[in-house]
């Protein structure tokens, strides 16, 4: 019996060095491919680090990486126990995220293109570990999305509430509030939620720590899902609520306090306050470490299966052929644009209809990066006048794009004189059909403007970003380059908003046509 013992365990000795041995190639192998990846796609990989050094609301890229090798490193006894197997299922989801990296690329949507290289991580894991594998690391490798910069498309709706929740607040306390979308008046002086206050950098935190905190103290998935929850409502009304605090500070301090750093320092001090509230109150539910129950029923031995060497290397390779294709594609497809690249020649019609030009009645002038033309004129019918902004871009590529987060109505430099009441859809008709446009409402302290803009790109009017995208996408991928233009028009108000876009649709069923032919005569040359 005791030379039989002896046998077993020698036996599971050799079975563990065999999964071990195995484990090194296989670890080191996937690792190799990863790091290549990273070199193949290295500018969207640096461009990601690039947004960690300089923005504080994504500084907490540069731990997401160090944080999925740590919980990976804690799996590693179960691991051990798998088999690691290829599983060439997954080479069809790395084409299809090659394709969408181009797509991105063309287009210059670059949190996109980093979205589709972070989830060719562990598409690559798939690939050369198999599905058992990919299925037991879902956590530590899908917490690597937090590492690409994103969220900043919230922040205009975050303002809002943001405003909601404080000029709410201001008015059950008492205090009389005069509001103009994101500005507001109390009897103490003037404020405004601008980008700073939105809460987007407590958002993105909260979410991050939230969710690593449920995946770490829980095992119920209601439970997990309970305390992301919180993660996510408890920052926006807490955000909500330190806005109205330093409100409050500023108006009870005469307007000495909450005005300046401390406004910041008061944020801060206030969000780690909230944080350290949010995880007291989610360790009333926590749960004790994980139980036997939850791993696969296949742990409780390690696997005596060899792993094929060449099998892994040959995977391996395809793997890198394959992403290696398309920034390949990308390069190719981005020298046939600078070799076609021609300058602008365009003019705007000096009289539509009844409108005459007129000498230009505002200084305001619209902030768009990298246009390769840009041409303003103003007209007058009767007692109406109008302003027409043309900005017009032969190809869009990164700093010269039509379809730019940094394309807005107010430039930062002008930012002190004039200010964004509101931007919003609304439907009017270009040609006769109704299509959507941005209408917006700026004003300065001696003027208020009302204005519709919609991009021209690929030869169709839009206002959404996404089509528009859409659009340059299916043209670039089809070899088709064709120019765009951003379109503004707009006219003074008072209190009439009717009135004032009533002026503006009759322009523009005077001027559409003629504007057109201009623009294709522009593309032509």
């Amino acid at each position: 019996m005791k030379m039989k013992a002896e046998i077993l365990t020698d036996s599971k000795q050799i079975n563990r060095s065999g999964a071990v041995s195995e484990w090194f190639l296989a670890s080191w192998m996937t690792a190799v491919t990863v790091l290549a990846l990273l070199g193949i796609y290295h500018s969207t990989f640096m461009s990601m680090v690039v947004i960690w050094w300089r923005s504080q609301t994504f500084a907490h890229g540069f731990i997401i990486f160090p944080i999925s090798l740590w919980l990976i490193w804690r799996e590693r006894s179960e691991i051990v126990r798998l088999t690691p197997r290829p599983d060439y299922r997954a080479l069809a989801l790395l084409v299809l995220l090659g394709f969408a990296w181009l797509a991105a690329r063309l287009v210059d949507v670059l949190v996109i293109e980093q979205f589709m290289l972070v989830v060719m991580i562990p598409t690559l894991v798939w690939l050369l570990l198999g599905w058992t594998v990919l299925s037991r690391l879902a956590f530590p490798l899908g917490f690597l999305l937090f590492a690409v910069p994103v969220g900043e498309a919230l922040v205009p709706t975050l303002m809002d509430l943001t405003a909601d929740i404080t000029v709410k607040l201001l008015k059950i306390t008492g205090i009389p509030v005069y509001r103009e979308g994101r500005f507001f008046s109390i009897p103490s002086g003037d404020w405004s939620v601008v980008e700073a206050c939105s809460g987007i950098r407590y958002l993105i935190a909260s979410l991050t720590l939230g969710l690593l905190y449920a995946y770490l103290s829980y095992r119920s998935m209601i439970r997990r899902l309970a305390f992301i929850a919180l993660a996510v409502g408890f920052p926006i009304i807490a955000n909500g609520l330190r806005a109205y605090m330093i409100v409050m500070i500023g108006h009870l301090s005469d307007m000495k306090l909450a005005v300046g750093v401390d406004h910041f320092i008061y944020g801060w001090i206030f969000f780690g306050v909230i944080m350290l509230i949010m995880f007291w109150i989610g360790s009333f539910w926590r749960e004790p470490g994980r139980m036997d129950a939850e791993m696969p029923s296949h742990s409780s031995k390690i696997s005596s299966d060899r792993v094929d060497g060449g099998r892994f290397a040959r995977t391996a390779v395809i793997a890198a052929l394959v992403a290696a294709f398309w920034p390949a594609r990308a390069a190719y497809i981005e020298s046939l644009v600078s070799k076609t690249a021609t300058s602008v020649d365009i003019e705007l019609p000096k009289a539509i209809g009844s409108w005459q030009t007129v000498e230009a009645f505002t200084d305001w002038k619209p902030g768009y990066v990298g246009p390769d033309v840009t041409i303003a004129s103003h007209y007058r019918s009767g007692a109406d006048t109008v302003g027409l902004y043309v900005m017009y871009y032969r190809y869009q590529e990164q700093g010269g794009e039509l379809i730019n987060s940094q394309n807005v109505l107010i430039a930062p430099s002008n930012r002190r004189e004039w200010k964004m009441l509101e931007e919003k859809l609304r439907d009017v008709r270009l040609f006769g059909a109704p299509v959507k446009v941005l209408q917006g409402k700026i004003h300065s302290a001696h003027q208020r403007l009302l204005t519709w803009r919609w991009n021209w790109i690929a030869g169709q009017y839009t206002a959404n970003d996404y089509v528009g995208k859409l659009l340059e996408a299916k043209d670039k991928l089809l070899g088709v380059m064709r120019d765009g233009a951003a379109l503004i028009v707009f006219t003074p108000y008072d209190e009439d908003i009717q009135s004032a876009s009533d002026v503006l649709q009759r322009f523009v069923d005077d001027a559409l046509p003629s504007l057109e032919l201009s623009l294709n005569k522009a593309a032509e040359s």
